[in-house]
């Protein structure tokens, strides 16, 4: 499906990065990945090629962009998955200026920069394929971490205007949001390990995408409950919202006992 495209993927040292990067290359790509630091010794393994880029920096991204496809040549799928979480403190707007302005630089200007540098060549040549890993998050919320949630929600809304202002003009978009994946991010959180609805491994995740590439859907929703919870979520809110206070208790007091 994917044979001799040039293929992006920022975040890519391990987790859901490289599990994506794998399935590009196993289709037939040629896969750039890169990370705060060049992850070389994965791309090694894998068989991709390896670069630094800072997404919360515009500069990284335009010169990781033009180093690919200096290389490489023109880019045809760039996937956005670099993210950081972080948690309220002890009120829910609690955690640093610095945090938030973090999660805001990577979570959602990293795509802002990326699509900004690439959306005119594509326009221009008819086509190209953006890729956003948001999270159930953005679909939902995530307890304990308030900037977590806005900026994913802000990165599901960035997808969207993607597919909707340049669909037209053969752009496609979409959106990966999947509940707990196994990853550094998710390595020892209770909430990850124990999820009623289960810890997925990258390759699931990238075969979701896969899949939903295959179909032309948007949304890519490796934990398919997900889709039944954004319904619930937007067609009874209050229920929704009373059952999520719920689900905090019990995390609290799960928590509690461990401590």
């Amino acid at each position: 499906m994917f044979e001799n495209k040039v293929v992006c993927v920022t975040g890519a040292s391990g987790g859901i990065g490289r599990g994506l990067a794998e399935m590009f290359i196993a289709e037939g790509a040629s896969v750039a990945i890169s990370d705060l630091d060049a992850p070389s010794a994965t791309a090694t393994e894998i068989g991709a090629q390896a670069y630094t880029c800072d997404v919360s920096k515009e500069a990284s991204v335009k010169d990781f962009i033009s180093q690919v496809q200096n290389d490489h040549g023109p880019i045809d799928i760039y996937l956005s998955n670099a993210g950081v979480g972080s948690e309220n403190g002890k009120f829910v707007a609690g955690a640093s200026n610095e945090s938030w302005e973090l999660a805001w630089q990577v979570n959602v200007m990293g795509s802002v920069y990326a699509a900004r540098a690439l959306m005119p060549s594509w326009v221009q040549r008819g086509g190209g394929r953006f890729v956003i890993t948001a999270s159930a998050a953005g679909l939902l919320n995530q307890i304990g971490s308030a900037s977590y949630s806005c900026t994913k929600h802000a990165a599901v809304s960035l997808a969207e205007s993607i597919l909707i202002e340049h669909g037209d003009q053969g752009i496609k978009s979409h959106c990966i949001c999947p509940q707990y994946v196994r990853s550094n991010m998710t390595k020892g959180m209770a909430m990850a390990e124990k999820s009623k609805d289960g810890l997925l491994e990258p390759r699931d995740v990238a075969n979701a995408l896969k899949a939903a590439i295959a179909a032309d859907e948007f949304l890519v929703l490796p934990h398919p409950v997900v889709k039944d919870y954004f319904i619930n979520r937007a067609v009874h809110t209050d229920a929704y919202l009373s059952g999520m206070r719920k689900l905090k208790e019990k995390v609290g007091k799960a928590f509690s006992k461990k401590g």
